[in-house]
């Protein structure tokens, strides 16, 4: 793609005792684009986004934001740079409602920085970014305890509070999994409109057919490498990739 990319992963690995999570891995994301991660099961996937967001150290390589090396920098601290990021297992504060799980966010330095210092009414605003995702104003669902909601629900709260930090970029671990036919058709205009207003997304996937209808790109991992890397359709006609994924999830991706 033409441009500097904005987040650039240069050479990185990670072992955990005799396991090599993530081996020599190298990739590029750039400005408005979505990309796919997508591999088998234990492929490194969820370990390279911790890598890229702080919350593993790697052995080796570096991770750039906007040409600067962010390695080794504290989660809350890229994530006030402007990077994001969602969690497979979902972490909201249970005992609060749904639109104060967004105060955090909305009261961190990059928001304050980016509004100076005035944001209003935080709880209005929290609910308003609630209500653009899916979450029913007049079903009072907003003012339900996190620990109370479905996990579509759940899922949408994950993205609200990357939302909530006007960030540059999102990363969105699996946020189709689990979810109904349905509950993604709905996910599926909200990821198209942040690309629109020109948030730059990286998405861990398993539900590939939902998946590449979304992405520019992908990149498959196995066994912490990267095994392939460009358009989806092109990707998944490569021997390796199929037979890195048995010809199941190949099978079932269709046009």
């Amino acid at each position: 793609m033409d441009g500097e990319a904005l987040l650039q992963v240069k050479n990185i690995s990670k072992s955990f005792g005799g396991v090599k999570a993530v081996m020599d891995v190298n990739l590029s994301l750039f400005k408005g684009e979505i990309l796919g991660i997508i591999g088998p099961n234990g492929s490194g996937k969820t370990t390279l986004v911790n890598l890229i967001t702080g919350f593993v150290r790697p052995d080796s390589g570096e991770v750039l934001f906007k040409g600067k090396k962010i390695t080794g920098i504290q989660p809350h601290k890229i994530a006030n740079l402007g990077l994001t990021r969602t969690f497979q297992i979902m972490r909201p504060y249970h005992s609060l409602s749904a639109f104060k799980n967004l105060i955090v966010p909305l009261n961190s330095p990059r928001v304050r920085r980016s509004r100076g210092g005035r944001l209003g009414d935080r709880d209005a605003v929290a609910i308003d970014i609630l209500e653009e995702i899916g979450f029913q104003r007049d079903a009072y669902v907003p003012y339900k305890t996190a620990s109370s909601l479905p996990l579509g629900y759940l899922k949408r709260l994950e993205l609200a509070r990357c939302i909530a930090m006007g960030p540059e970029i999102i990363i969105c671990d699996e946020i189709f999994s689990g979810l109904s036919m349905a509950e993604i058709a709905t996910m599926v205009p909200v990821l198209e409109k942040l690309e629109m207003e020109g948030v730059t997304i990286m998405m861990i996937e398993h539900r590939l057919r939902e998946l590449f209808r979304l992405v520019n790109r992908v990149i498959v991992m196995n066994f912490g490498e990267k095994l392939a890397e460009g358009i989806p359709e092109e990707v998944m006609k490569k021997q390796d990739v199929r037979k890195a994924y048995l010809g199941t999830e190949v099978d079932n991706v269709g046009g």
